[in-house]
């Protein structure tokens, strides 16, 4: 082993660290950027090229960031430093974690504060704020919510103070009892959710538009928001899978607990498309209705449907609980990483995590409201007409994250040598090694690094 053993932070069973991974891939990009991406791009033909993406793509970019994780027992920079020293090559491939960590740094600024929303909606459902709603006085909820930066921050220091505290207390006392609450309150709440959507709304409309693909509205731009959404969903590049892999005891399978992340990730996404959709088409809403489709358009549903206060706050639980159980996952990458820097003890770690991102959050925050029309970086033709949100939101979900992808891929493919490969992964030598092997050293790097430069033309 190349690094330390991290004695306590490790995960004390599988379904502790199954529960965490699960329940950092399955979070708001599943319930809430999913539906709103899949309606966008024209329902089923996105979602077959999606979940084509999310196993090509995703499945062995998992194994890798896990088994380079485990095999360097550090935050993503000090666990790549470790394989390259004993794989003999430079160690500044450490700087690919750094670049990870940047990232993860970023999209917890931003996730918090939509993490927010879900807090402030779930009190407004309980209370009845939803019954008998137009879409007028909906969209003026929203953009009152948008507009009041007082109300953004306190919901915002809200999340970071729950995610603070639970990072504090480690990796078994703080983040696995965290997850074993909210990933079983996610998946009973989605279940609830389909089975009301089955009865109540409209799930002929729904299925016919996730599961009847017209293949004429594909093109490459579906299939860059495809490759895109796997990535944010699953959460690849974003330093939390080498951070969680790290922790991961030599026991456990890195292939099998890969392909339970990734079924359990895209049957997420499905199912919150047969909770949300159905809704959709039995009230008329708009399946493409950009970021504000559940924060806009579900509230109608709610408001009009038996019961639509119940079910109101249950569907905001279940978007709170996949809301925290990602950002938690963010933000202990990023303590991982500030320990293992500058030698401090977690629960100092968290709070610098915390009060960085917090301010950072402010950027998004100001951005939202009566200066979502600035747009700073406007003299950079890749961020032109994207306000300080949108433009973090590009920077990390479509460029960075390719990035890093690209560049842990080349690094493990050629410069780690087979036998760590071997030994680390768990996967025995043969048919599916070779296979892995070939997706790492080949077909992803040239495909990511190709999706990149197309849409940087684009």
């Amino acid at each position: 082993m190349a690094g330390g053993v991290q004695g306590t932070n490790e995960w004390s069973s599988r379904w502790g660290f199954m529960f965490a991974a699960i329940g950092f891939s399955v979070g708001l990009g599943n319930i809430w950027r999913f539906p709103f991406v899949t309606g966008e791009n024209g329902g089923a033909a996105f979602l077959i090229i999606y979940v084509l993406c999310a196993f090509a793509i995703g499945l062995p970019l998992i194994i890798t960031e896990l088994t380079i994780g485990r095999r360097g027992r550090g935050s993503p920079t000090g666990s790549l430093v470790a394989v390259a020293r004993e794989s003999e090559t430079s160690t500044r491939w450490g700087a690919v974690g750094t670049l990870a960590i940047f990232c993860v740094f970023i999209i917890l600024s931003y996730y918090t504060v939509l993490s927010g929303w879900t807090f402030d909606y779930f009190f407004r459902a309980g209370a009845g704020a939803f019954e008998g709603i137009t879409a007028a006085e909906s969209s003026a909820m929203f953009a009152g919510l948008m507009n009041n930066p007082v109300r953004l921050v306190i919901w915002n220091t809200v999340v970071y103070a729950i995610v603070a505290f639970v990072i504090s207390h480690g990796v078994q006392a703080g983040i696995e009892r965290a997850v074993k609450l909210l990933i079983p309150a996610l998946f009973v709440a989605l279940v609830v959710m389909v089975i009301y959507g089955i009865f109540a709304g409209d799930i002929g409309g729904a299925m016919k538009f996730l599961l009847e693909p017209d293949w004429s509205k594909v093109s490459f731009d579906m299939v860059k928001y495809a490759l895109g959404q796997a990535f944010f969903s699953i959460g690849i590049g974003m330093a939390a899978l080498y951070t969680f892999g790290s922790y991961l005891p030599s026991e456990f399978s890195i292939p099998r607990s890969s392909a339970i992340i990734i079924v359990a990730d895209t049957g997420v996404a499905l199912l919150a498309g047969f909770a949300i959709f159905p809704l959709v088409f039995k009230y008329g809403l708009e399946p493409s209705g950009g970021e504000g489709l559940i924060f806009q358009t579900l509230p109608l549903a709610f408001g009009q449907m038996a019961g639509g206060q119940f079910f109101g706050a249950v569907f905001f639980v279940l978007l709170i609980a996949a809301a925290l159980s990602s950002c938690i996952g963010c933000a202990e990458a990023v303590v991982s990483w500030v320990d293992e820097k500058w030698h401090i003890e977690r629960r100092k770690g968290a709070l610098i995590t915390a009060g960085a991102g917090w301010l950072v959050g402010f950027a998004t925050i100001m951005s939202l409201g009566n200066m979502s029309g600035f747009y700073p970086l406007d003299f950079i033709p890749e961020f032109r007409g994207m306000n300080m949100y949108a433009a973090l939101d590009h920077l990390a979900a479509n460029i960075l994250l390719l990035v890093g992808a690209i560049l842990s891929a080349i690094f493990f493919g050629w410069f780690v040598p087979r036998t760590i490969k071997l030994e680390e992964s768990g996967i025995p030598d043969g048919l599916w090694f070779t296979l892995w092997n070939f997706m790492i050293r080949f077909f992803i790097p040239v495909v990511l690094f190709v999706t990149l430069m197309l849409s940087f033309l684009d």
